[in-house]
């Protein structure tokens, strides 16, 4: 004699093997096509590097993406977006601000701690320390020996209030025990052009940003803000072997799914990036835009937007940065 609850498991049983697979069955993913929120403007360097990166992706995933800039309160209302998205095809590409926000913005509906799944550290945007043609100064060292016989007169312009320019200028003034003049704007594009007119002195900003008015012979790369020489600039210098050992501070672009993203779609979206970097036309195109091509692995991005978020808040309390 069988009991009840054994003769309920061999019912059970029974009606799996008569529908093979139905114990594991999952629905296939992606199902449609996929929706990126980029919350910053289109045609600058997060953007344009998720358009280029997606095509491939949405090769490899048999679905394409939809990519949607989605601006505005330092993005975070395209993050919030995301933090609410339930439809599991909905994913974020954001930039520095994810570790930033936390620090600046109060009575922001979710919690960007909780809020999202990271899965992967897809580029950086390498920052750049760059002075006007006529500065004096052909090296870092003699700009920093500039700034410090001139104590709170050289202007710094970076590409807005609180942006990872801000923040960068903000821990090399600190590393290199000077005071300038933050001169904030709209985008590195513009304090790129005064700098080029002579209206500011030096510009912390992407290479990106920098690059055309450089390349024009109207301002001059100092240091770049990566451990190592960048690919397009090679005969630009570290900061960090310009006397500031370990210093690095640049942008950056990740993918986050919303919290609780399954741990398959996570795997599926980092090999479909994988995917993509793989391709060499795909690698020198980021590059060529002034990116350079990480492609982390999920936890490991866990790990660095975790630590980010510590040492901003650290930097923010310590600068007495304020949002605008």
């Amino acid at each position: 004699m069988l009991s009840r609850r054994a003769l309920s498991h061999a019912v059970m049983g029974t009606a799996a093997l008569a529908l093979p697979g139905l114990a594991r069955a999952q629905p296939a993913w992606p199902q449609r096509s996929i929706r990126l929120i980029v919350p910053f403007a289109a045609g600058g360097a997060a953007d344009s590097a998720a358009r280029v990166l997606t095509p491939r992706m949405g090769e490899k995933l048999g679905q394409g993406f939809v990519v949607e800039n989605r601006t505005g309160a330092s993005g975070s209302l395209g993050g919030g977006e995301i933090a609410r998205a339930t439809d599991g095809h909905s994913f974020l590409w954001d930039a520095s601000s994810h570790i930033v926000n936390p620090s600046l913005l109060r009575g922001l509906p979710f919690d960007y701690a909780t809020a999202f799944t990271p899965i992967s550290l897809v580029v950086t945007f390498p920052s750049a320390i760059a002075v006007k043609a006529d500065f004096p100064a052909r090296t870092l060292q003699e700009f920093v020996a500039a700034a410090k016989a001139r104590p709170g007169s050289l202007s710094v312009g970076t590409q807005g209030n609180a942006t990872a320019g801000h923040l960068g200028l903000v821990a090399f003034s600190k590393a290199a025990g000077i005071e300038v003049v933050h001169v904030p704007y709209r985008g590195g594009a513009a304090a790129a052009q005064d700098l080029a007119s002579g209206a500011i002195d030096a510009v912390f900003t992407t290479l990106v940003s920098a690059g055309p008015v450089v390349d024009a012979g109207r301002a001059r790369f100092l240091g770049v803000a990566t451990a190592q020489r960048v690919e397009s600039r090679p005969d630009v210098p570290t900061i960090a072997e310009s006397g500031y050992p370990g210093f690095e501070s640049n942008e950056w672009a990740g993918l986050f799914g919303p919290a609780g993203t399954p741990q398959p779609v996570v795997a599926a979206l980092y090999d479909a990036l994988t995917f993509a970097m793989a391709d060499a036309a795909v690698r020198a195109r980021l590059v060529q835009i002034g990116c350079v091509p990480v492609a982390s692995r999920p936890e490991d991005f866990a790990r660095f937007v975790t630590e980010g978020r510590a040492t901003m808040a650290t930097l923010v309390r310590e600068a007495n940065i304020r949002a605008e």
